[in-house]
């Protein structure tokens, strides 16, 4: 597995964040998510990623 910088984890915890808000899912508390709520935040996190690589 490739080393990640503490930048790289940075934007991936804003991507985290700012998908969560999209489809309405809470972080802020203990992160106790359904599974469906996991699938939703990584589901728009992917589709987030392959919209910005797509636009480089």
């Amino acid at each position: 597995m490739p080393k990640t910088t503490s930048n790289s984890k940075e934007s991936m915890e804003q991507i985290k964040n700012q998908a969560a808000s999209e489809v309405g899912v809470n972080l802020k508390d203990g992160a106790n998510l359904s599974a469906r709520e996991a699938g939703s935040v990584g589901g728009q996190m992917v589709k987030k990623m392959v919209d910005a690589y797509k636009n480089q």
